[in-house]
Formats: C-alpha cells, structure tokens, sequence
C-alpha cells in the first residue's frame, strides 16, 4: 500500500522530469540587451537561462546572444535579432531528432550539431522568405527589415 509521503515524492519526481525534459538548450553568451519571450512573457536572456520549444530570443540594438542546445548545436544571433525556436525534438541515445527554427529579423551564425549529423534535413530555419534546409555543418543567415 503507498503512503501519501511516497506519493507526493512520486509526484514531485516527474513534475521535476518533466521540467527538466522540457529545456532544449541554454543561453552560454550574453551581452547587451537580450531577452526570452516565453508564453507572453519577457524574461531576461541571462547567461545560463534555459530555453524551451516555443520561445523566442530577442537582442536590442547593442545585443548577441550565444546558445547551445542539447545536441551540441550552436546559434548565434546577434543585435537587433529575433529567434523563435518552433519545434525541437533529441533522442540522446540514437541522435535523432528535429529542429526547426525562424529568424524573423537580424542575422544568425549556425553551427549544426548532432541532429543534422544523424539527418540534415531534420535541422531547417525559416526567415520571412526562405526555408533553409541544413547540408552542410556551418551557415549564416541574415533578414533584413
């Protein structure tokens, strides 16, 4: 029979999972104005601060940020930039999985990590006029307004 202390203790064991499941990646550089846009929220885009499938990552005029998500891919977005991170999926143990991202303005350097190793075309970026479609291990995109 469970007691109620080994079920709250299961229930705070997969809420903690589940959070934890959710990060995809996290801000490793951060300089001038960055911000997170999370569920209409803004959150300041600081050194260390996880990102979750939906948000989108902002930098003022005098803004870049650096980010590595879970399969080691890194994005670099710098000033004036908004990057919306749509959909993203990573299985660790075979590496499979899908990113898809949209730069909506600004300039973004990507260098592909384990997702587009395993299948380059499960890694694209949209802009307002393009899909890009990952080939190789290292692009940068730019939109201007």
């Amino acid at each position: 029979m469970c007691t109620y202390r080994a079920l709250v203790g299961l229930a705070l064991a997969v809420f903690v999972a589940a959070a934890t499941a959710a990060d995809i990646g996290q801000i490793k550089t951060s300089k001038g104005g960055v911000t997170i846009e999370r569920g209409g929220a803004s959150l300041p885009g600081t050194v260390g601060a996880r990102l979750q499938v939906g948000d989108a990552v902002k930098t003022a005029a005098d803004g870049s940020v650096g980010i590595t998500m879970i399969d080691n891919s890194r994005l670099s977005a710098g000033p004036n930039s908004v990057l919306a991170l749509d959909r993203y999926a990573f299985d660790g143990t075979t590496h499979e999985g899908q990113m898809d991202a949209s730069l909506r303005r600004g300039t973004l350097s990507v260098v592909s990590g384990k997702i587009a190793k395993q299948n380059p075309a499960a890694m694209t970026v949209r802009t307002p006029n393009t899909i890009l479609g990952v080939r190789g291990t290292e692009f940068v995109v730019k939109v201007e307004d």
